[in-house]
């Protein structure tokens, strides 16, 4: 006959297997850059959980750690609950035991240890060990933080929603990091001379799409390797300061002059235009055809500029250059044309208007 704890065992088993049928993955989307950029930092050196990490991984020891939500608990089976406030001592020494460690939402305090994490075994995964399988699947299913340390691989992986990412060492961030900054220097000096052929041609009303386009492309591959830089710069916390003001210093002006020169060539809305440009991959910004498709040519053309990115070098305000381009239609009129019509558009700044372009165009002669 069943004893009375053997029943309760098979209730509590079936009542919880209820629950988890029940759970669907709360991270059907992507994880956003801000929510990556805060776990980043949550592991960044310096921290406590980093050093905990990293000491776990010093002493050859494999852990699974999570940090517990509300679509945790039905995942949890087995261990024991400990509730002590957390420092990376006490969780190394945890570590010493197979099961999953649980820190609280604050990672202020453990939780529980020794826990079996029991996710939903149809999460695809692409992991092939056992603890690395139920951090994938407990991440996606909860849409918590999950750290798995393999003492083989001697390797730290942190799973977040739809995201695995490698804690690297501290001195391969650095020099990789450093790399980029060097790209980015080398960037920016072609973007600038590219800016400035650009400025040339089209004060001398020879507009180039080719320069716009090549222009565009600097601009995009710039920013683009600066995502990448941010990554690391948030990886290594305080050790990343003087690296973010470089690269701060490097981009200054990159992204304004690089819409303007989109605003100024695409045939479609400018929004739309860069948003086509943003999901282009390495690969694809370097191929002048697709920025040409961005801006909606066909193939390479000859067309007039709207001179948005001049006017904008001027005092006039946005409201004032959008009805100097209506007007006009190109920015060879826009600043080519006399006094009589600049003061039907502009009134009393078409004294300091007409000054700027000159200066402008004797800047670049």
């Amino acid at each position: 006959m069943t004893g009375k704890k053997e029943i309760e065992e098979i209730q509590d088993t079936i009542i919880k297997k209820e629950i988890q049928d029940t759970i669907t993955p709360v991270s059907n989307g992507k994880a956003t850059e801000e929510e990556f950029f805060n776990v980043l930092r949550m592991i960044a050196p310096g921290t406590h959980l980093r050093t905990a990490l990293d000491g776990a991984l010093k002493a050859g020891k494999g852990a699974l750690i999570v940090v517990e939500n509300e679509h945790l608990i039905p995942l949890l089976d087995g261990g024991f609950k400990i509730n002590c406030r957390f420092t990376p001592q006490k969780l190394v020494e945890l570590t010493k035991m197979d099961g999953a460690i649980v820190l609280s939402k604050d990672m202020k305090k453990i939780s529980f240890a020794n826990v079996l994490l029991t996710p939903d075994s149809k999460i695809k995964t692409l992991e092939t060990g056992t603890r690395h399988k139920a951090a994938e699947r407990t991440a996606k299913q909860t849409g918590t933080l999950v750290i798995a340390i393999s003492e083989r691989k001697h390797e730290i992986s942190l799973f977040y929603k739809n995201i695995k990412h490698p804690i690297k060492n501290i001195d391969v961030i650095i020099r990789k990091a450093s790399e980029h900054i060097q790209l980015l220097e080398k960037q920016r000096e072609l973007f600038d001379y590219s800016l400035d052929k650009l400025t040339a041609l089209e004060l001398k009303n020879n507009p180039s799409l080719n320069q716009a386009v090549h222009t565009i492309q600097k601009g995009r591959l710039i920013q683009k390797i600066a995502e990448e830089l941010r990554k690391n710069i948030v990886e290594l916390g305080n050790e990343g300061t003087i690296l973010k003001t470089r690269l701060k210093e490097i981009l200054l002006g990159i992204e304004k002059e690089t819409n303007l020169v989109i605003r100024d060539y695409t045939k479609l809305d400018v929004k739309k235009s860069k948003i086509l440009l943003e999901t282009l991959s390495f690969d694809e910004i370097l191929d002048p055809e697709n920025i040409l498709k961005a801006l909606a040519y066909e193939e390479s053309s000859k067309e007039a500029v709207k001179g948005w990115r001049i006017l904008s070098k001027t005092t006039l305000s946005e409201a004032e250059i959008a009805k100097l381009v209506k007007e006009t239609g190109s920015l060879d009129r826009a600043i080519h044309s006399n006094m009589e019509f600049y003061s039907g558009i502009l009134g009393e700044n078409t004294g300091s208007f007409k000054q700027e372009i000159d200066k402008i165009k004797r800047d670049v002669d």
